[in-house]
């Protein structure tokens, strides 16, 4: 993509992004995010998905600089994200998060025009206030908005108290969401509503978002592409339809195999994910691999590859990728055959 010549870089990007946190009593530190790469454009939804555990949220944090990595750079719009109170104030501005819960979100106390009015006062907000978040609660779905300026949480739906939250975001006029499973405690007839609406954002407001999620359901109704994480690492990113029809990772493939649409058995995945204070050698997913324990990892001759050899970090673009000796082996085998 190129503008007057120039090339146009992504909305958000991360690079050799790292986040450590300190080892129990002196132990190796937890890597929790381990060298990702990543982009995000202008005005595309992103889903990041895998188990809990994985490491989706402090990605997220570290993203919006509510978590300071501990090697590699976050930067926005072009320019690295800076640290002080002044930069990350301003930036916060332009960078959004929705949380999960939608009840932990909002204070019991305060009314739903002070909920969303809190970011206009934190940041100064020289407009007419009532104006702003009367606007921000109609965008959010809450019509006429006046009526809910005097409500409490209590007195609203889940759905609504969600779109109180999306409302809070969005007073600021963001240029990024960050959606940390945003439906994920809601009823599964307010879910698509919730959805629809920030699929709505994004094209009357050109928002981009990244979208945390362990549902690849979700993800193929509302992303653009689609970035797979496993123990810190995205190990397979492309477009929705490349990673959620021709999955290439044996772990994307087990978690799509669990979908009622799937069809066919479920794949279950043995044990635990491995502690990320001792990640193992080779492919951090070796151990858990259904490919690797049924054989098919030794007909194609990577199994000691799998076993031995890090399979690396993946770059930032949009083309399909994927961080597994046996499909790029497959792949391989496919193209010579």
């Amino acid at each position: 993509m190129t503008h007057s010549g120039q090339q146009v870089p992504p909305l958000l990007s991360a690079r050799g992004l790292q986040v450590a946190f300190p080892g129990r009593h002196g132990g190796a530190p937890a890597r929790a995010v381990d060298g990702v790469e990543l982009d995000i454009r202008a005005g595309e939804i992103v889903a990041l998905v895998g188990e809990s555990g994985c490491g989706k949220s402090t990605l997220a944090r570290a993203l919006l600089g509510l978590v300071r990595p501990t090697q590699g750079q976050v930067a926005f719009a072009g320019r690295p994200l800076r640290y002080s109170t002044r930069d990350l104030r301003s930036y916060r501005r332009r960078a959004q998060l929705v949380l999960q819960d939608p009840t932990g979100s909002l204070n019991p106390r305060h009314t739903v025009y002070d909920a969303v009015a809190e970011g206009l006062r934190i940041h100064g907000h020289r407009g007419d206030e009532r104006v702003a978040v009367a606007e921000a609660l109609s965008r959010a779905g809450l019509r006429p908005p006046e009526r809910f300026f005097l409500r409490y949480p209590h007195e609203l739906s889940g759905g609504q108290r969600q779109r109180v939250v999306i409302a809070g975001a969005l007073v600021l006029e963001p240029e990024l969401l960050v959606a940390d499973e945003p439906v994920a405690s809601l009823d599964a007839s307010v879910r698509g509503e919730i959805l629809a609406l920030l699929l709505r954002l994004r094209a009357d407001l050109g928002l981009a978002a990244l979208v945390v999620t362990h549902d690849l359901g979700l993800a193929w109704n509302i992303a653009d592409r689609v970035a797979v994480m496993y123990l810190g690492r995205i190990v397979e990113t492309g477009s929705v339809e490349q990673v959620l029809t021709a999955p290439q990772h044996p772990y994307t493939q087990a978690l799509l195999s669990v979908l009622p649409e799937a069809g066919g058995e479920p794949v279950v995945l043995t044990g635990e994910p491995p502690d990320p204070a001792r990640i193992p050698a080779g492919c951090r997913f070796h151990a858990r691999c259904p490919v690797l324990a049924a054989g098919e990892a030794e007909r194609t001759g990577v199994a000691r590859a799998c076993r031995t050899e890090d399979p690396g970090i993946l770059g930032p673009g949009p083309r399909a990728q994927v961080a597994c000796h046996w499909a790029r082996a497959s792949v391989a085998d496919g193209a010579t055959t």
